[in-house]
């Protein structure tokens, strides 16, 4: 059975990347006085192509519940109908979709969270962002990261493919468990930035974090004493709770890279939450 859609039309269009013809997009669905989002999800796009055979596509969401409106972050394809047909999408145009849907969202409790992002793959991550440091609507200036460290990881290969960067920096700097971590794969040599692949960052980042723990349990057993730890670990060993998650989202390769990564430290797979648009 079809599913039910609405009509979503386009407020604003701008292009954010000139190189990669990547273009933000903002949709209102007039119909709806609330259209929820849970951050992370993503929406379903339909259109009929120049044959008129019906074309559907699934888009990550680029913001969080904003009354009856939603954001995408899309890169024309050559030789793609969807992608191009968004970016060919004039202001007042229209599109019909379903959704929201997927699970790729926060688990709960939140934790320390590490983002990984390339390309388009910030969108979800945009979503994240907005709805625990929200800006505008009834929550704005709220803080739901309950002082979790977030990081975000995000590698694209050239510096004008960095989309959403002032909005990540400004957070960043209002927000000192927000941490923002760009890194290029094909840097030119003025640029006084990271280098290489995400994966090697997110490394560096569970290294870092845990010499932190183990210097602080150092700390405690030298201040308690041996006895008392020993007592709880028999039960801490039976119950599977992580103090840290790993979001994933972008191509395949990228994908498998950061969860060997991962893997490769001891992580349980659901620890890891990925995305693949490939």
């Amino acid at each position: 059975m079809a599913r039910p859609t609405s009509t979503a039309r386009l407020v604003k269009k701008a292009c954010i990347s000139q190189s990669a013809q990547c273009f933000h997009l903002e949709f209102a669905i007039d119909e709806l006085a609330e259209f929820d989002i849970t951050a992370g999800q993503f929406i379903s796009t339909l259109a009929v192509d120049g044959n008129g055979k019906l074309q559907t596509r699934a888009y990550s969401i680029a913001s969080a519940t904003d009354a009856n409106r939603f954001e995408l972050c899309v890169n024309r394809v050559e030789g793609g109908f969807f992608s191009n047909h968004l970016a060919d999408l004039p202001e007042g145009g229209t599109i019909q979709v379903h959704g929201p849907h997927g699970n790729f969202t926060l688990r709960a409790p939140l934790t320390d969270s590490i983002f990984v992002a390339t390309g388009t793959g910030i969108a979800p991550m945009r979503s994240f962002t907005q709805w625990l440091f929200p800006e505008t609507g009834e929550h704005a200036g709220a803080d739901r990261s309950e002082g979790k460290d977030i990081w975000l990881v995000y590698g694209t290969r050239h510096e004008s493919e960095l989309y959403y960067r002032d909005y990540f920096e400004r957070v960043a700097s209002e927000h000192h468990n927000f941490h923002y971590i760009k890194t290029l794969s094909r840097a030119p040599a003025e640029w006084a930035g990271l280098r290489g692949y995400v994966q090697e960052y997110v490394g560096l980042i569970v290294e870092e974090r845990n010499k932190t723990l183990a210097h602080a349990a150092e700390s405690f057993h030298s201040t308690v004493g041996h006895s008392a730890v020993a007592v709880e670990e028999p039960l801490i060993a039976h119950v599977p709770a992580f103090d840290i998650h790993t979001y994933i989202c972008g191509l395949n390769n990228m994908v498998s890279a950061v969860r060997d990564k991962l893997t490769g430290y001891g992580w349980h797979k659901k620890q890891i939450i990925f995305e693949r648009y490939d």
